[in-house]
């Protein structure tokens, strides 16, 4: 379940949910980092999404993060959900599997993310003790609405797990911060390829490092346009394949030695 409602009033009341860092929504990059949920709920007005969701939303509209949870709560069939907020631009899949692991293996009532406070949108929890907790609120304040997100807490026995990935996009400095962070160079073509995948739909787990060298090879040994079109060629022939991981390296080991077999005989020719 995805909170993606609010008001915003730290970025003049701007829809957070689509703010883009990489060039891809706030939005999808959490839905991106859990793409094997059996149900995705996003609470809050409907938006374009890279994936299919099921919308809800809560009552009273702009009421809050725990009417949210309410609201999306009713579309909840599993025993587990794992709750977020819509503005975690470095979200990983790795925190969100850590998340229901210690979930799935402990009597805890779920398990929380914890980067020096309790992460309340950041958690996994078991449903039934999520919903009680949420009755148990109702039934002291009369409502959900505008109720406070740390009074939800106390009443749950939870795992807490650290975790860097809590960072998010309050402000327009938030922002900035986390657009100039993709671009660093240790991470700029993780973020890119992410990005191009999310755009055309691919799923697969590409490897970076092999077609880098690929592309070098073609470079030095053929010519320096050869990088960018073997590369393409080499994924044309792998969606001809089955398109997997395994058709993708095969196609790139079997170019890569043509480009050193074009490479040495250019080399013979030349002495």
């Amino acid at each position: 379940m995805v909170v993606a409602g609010g008001g915003a009033r730290r970025l003049g009341g701007a829809d957070k949910p689509t703010l883009t860092v990489g060039a891809r929504t706030l939005l999808d990059r959490v839905l991106a980092a859990c793409p094997d949920a059996t149900t995705t709920v996003v609470v809050g007005p409907r938006r374009s999404t890279y994936r299919p969701v099921t919308w809800a939303l809560e009552s009273p509209r702009g009421g809050g993060p725990l009417a949210a949870l309410d609201a999306g709560l009713a579309h909840v069939r599993a025993e587990t959900v794992l709750v977020l907020s819509a503005d975690l631009p470095f979200l990983r899949a790795s925190t969100v599997r850590a998340l229901l692991r210690a979930t799935a293996g402990s009597d805890d009532e779920g398990a929380v993310a914890h980067d020096g406070r309790d992460q309340p949108l950041l958690a996994a929890y078991r449903a039934e003790p999520l919903r009680r907790e949420l009755a148990l609120l109702h039934a002291e304040h009369g409502t959900l609405a505008h109720l406070p997100l740390r009074l939800l807490l106390p009443g749950l026995r939870l795992h807490r797990i650290s975790t860097e990935d809590a960072v998010d996009c309050d402000t327009w400095g938030d922002l900035a911060a986390a657009r100039a962070r993709i671009r660093e160079h240790g991470s700029v073509l993780d973020e890119w390829i992410a990005a191009v995948k999310a755009e055309l739909g691919i799923e697969l787990d590409v490897d970076t490092s092999g077609l880098l060298d690929l592309a070098r090879d073609a470079a030095h040994g053929v010519a320096r346009p050869a990088a960018p079109l073997t590369t393409f060629l080499v994924g044309y022939a792998a969606a001809r394949g089955d398109g997997s991981r395994e058709a993708v390296a095969e196609a790139a080991r079997k170019a890569a030695e043509l480009a050193k077999r074009w490479e040495a005989e250019s080399e013979t020719d030349d002495r």
